[in-house]
């Protein structure tokens, strides 16, 4: 395959683009021409959303997050290696269905419409939801990041992290993500190489999870890989060691 040298990094909920900054500029001490988008209503600095909700946040769904990385695509000169976090893992998978990648990688991935998460997802979760609340949007506390997120770092790095990377979310990224037909992928479809990446610790979306999504694409739809690095948790991409995942990614994709 001929090798794009475009990365397309797309973050997940509860957090935004701020948290590919250090793998921005990893990479493109590789040669690689790298962009980060905020998915809608993301865009600013996090502290800022915090106190004040972008405008747009609550407008925002998964679809909307799909369609504006496949607008930025189109006006790219070649289709690009994309790596999504969380539910943009999922996001990886949809823009992979759409044709729209050269290899994708989804890191922690959340599952598509109809691929049914375990329990340990629906407890973490559901609270994003907002099936039960009066807010208008979802803002995780930090006894929820520290649960969800940063389960395996320090205190300390507990407290800088949420400082410098949580934001305030949209109900309807999630709700889209398991009400919405769009959320359902065919695994049969014939697709571009993708990696899935799991942490073995991960107490959103566990290991198990990204093992049953990556085995239900057939062997005969595309190059399909798995790697699980024990010990991680879901801020995998910002944990101490991150390098090592991403180099994992830029040495399987080389080697496509």
């Amino acid at each position: 395959m001929s090798k794009s040298k475009t990365i397309v990094l797309i973050h997940g909920n509860f957090v935004n683009n701020k948290s590919w900054t250090e793998w921005k500029k990893y990479y493109e001490e590789k040669g690689y021409t790298v962009l980060t988008p905020a998915n809608p209503g993301h865009e600013g600095d996090p502290a800022e959303l915090r106190a004040k909700v972008h405008p747009d946040l609550t407008k925002t769904g998964f679809i909307d997050i799909v369609n504006n990385i496949s607008r930025l695509i189109d006006s790219l000169p070649e289709k690009p290696l994309i790596i999504g976090h969380s539910m943009a893992g999922m996001a990886v998978l949809k823009l992979m269905e759409l044709g729209k990648v050269a290899a994708g990688v989804s890191i922690d991935g959340a599952p598509p419409k109809n691929v049914f998460p375990p329990f340990q997802t629906l407890k973490t979760a559901l609270p994003a939801f907002g099936f039960f609340s009066s807010k208008k949007y979802f803002m995780g506390d930090r006894k929820w990041y520290d649960y969800a997120f940063f389960n395996t770092i320090t205190e300390p790095e507990k407290k800088n992290a949420f400082e410098k990377f949580a934001v305030p979310e949209s109900y309807k990224v999630s709700r889209e993500l398991v009400l919405n037909s769009f959320s359902n992928i065919n695994f049969k479809k014939p697709h571009e190489p993708i990696l899935f990446i799991g942490g073995g610790s991960d107490h959103i979306f566990p290991p198990s999870l990204t093992e049953t999504i990556a085995r239900k694409y057939r062997d005969t739809a595309g190059r399909t890989d798995l790697k699980i690095f024990p010990g991680k948790s879901h801020f995998i991409c910002g944990e101490p060691g991150w390098e090592t995942i991403a180099d994992y990614i830029l040495d399987w994709y080389e080697k496509l």
